[in-house]
């Protein structure tokens, strides 16, 4: 294999940059070739595609978000974007690519694969929701970061007598919520895992708040793609059918995503780029990268 491409797509996660590099940088050692592709999916039909170099990934291994950029691209969920984008592949001479990104990133890697190019995963979520690997790239920084943020509003929950819900990202799955919970000291974790005929609000209230606290803090994972849950769901039936109560929100958004990644992330993301170049060189086709 004499060239091989790189691209970062879905939602950013803090160590992509780390894991671009060291593809990048293994690659070469390897005397390869190495195509960046820019915007993700939607660059690679649209044949915004660079040639990378050692230079290239200089004094970026401490940088949060993605040098090559990323983007939605609803195009490529279509056949015809697929074959504009295979077309890309061979007009470069991309003979196999990397993708960093979660499961929809590896649900276009799965389509490019079926029709000749192949390619190798590299999981790259804050969300921690990809099978097979212990954790995925950005999901030790984007807990540090809500950790972080939990902490300071502490200070301000200690001085109200409030319950707090601190919605986190997620989505349908609860890593974030749950371990942040636990590394917080918080009160409770309602998380999407749990069984939907248990009612995670009242379970919490009939434990009954501790009178020993000034204050309590719920960690909730934000609402799912149907509009359900979420904090401001359960702080609003919070106020209507417990009116002793008086409740906050906060939604730590895409603060979750940013920032320096720690040096687990970039350890991880690290020792991934450089398996997935060596995936490749062994001849191992369609696969993830994961530690387990």
């Amino acid at each position: 294999m004499k060239t091989i491409g790189v691209l970062t797509s879905g939602g950013d996660a803090p160590g992509m940059n780390a894991a671009v590099r060291a593809v990048v940088r293994t690659a070469i050692s390897l005397g390869m070739t190495v195509k960046g592709i820019r915007r993700g999916y939607a660059g690679l039909i649209e044949d915004d595609i660079i040639d990378m170099d050692a230079r290239s990934v200089c004094d970026v291994i401490n940088r949060g978000g993605t040098l090559l950029y990323t983007a939605r691209c609803p195009k490529f969920r279509t056949e015809e974007g697929v074959l504009e984008a295979v077309e890309n592949c061979k007009k470069h001479g991309i003979e196999g690519l990397v993708v960093i990104g979660g499961d929809g990133s590896f649900r276009g890697a799965l389509e490019l694969s079926r029709h000749g190019i192949p390619c190798i995963g590299v999981p790259g979520t804050i969300d921690n929701d990809i099978s097979a690997t212990d954790h995925t790239i950005g999901y030790d920084t984007a807990l540090n970061t809500i950790m972080d943020c939990v902490d300071k509003i502490r200070d301000t929950a200690n001085s109200h007598n409030r319950i707090f819900f601190v919605e986190v990202m997620g989505r349908d799955a609860g890593f974030l919520a749950q371990n942040a919970a636990i590394a917080t000291g918080a009160e409770a974790a309602i998380i999407p895992e749990e069984k939907s005929d248990v009612d995670q609000l009242a379970t919490f209230i009939g434990r009954g708040v501790r009178k020993s606290k000034n204050s309590s803090i719920v960690l909730v994972s934000e609402s799912k793609k149907d509009g359900t849950g979420g904090a401001q769901y359960y702080a609003d039936r919070l106020v209507q059918e417990y009116p002793e109560y008086e409740a906050r929100v906060t939604i730590l958004g895409h603060l979750q995503r940013g920032g320096i990644p720690t040096a687990q992330d970039r350890i991880l993301a690290s020792r991934m780029g450089v398996a997935a170049i060596e995936a490749l060189k062994d001849g191992q086709r369609n696969v993830m990268i994961g530690v387990k």
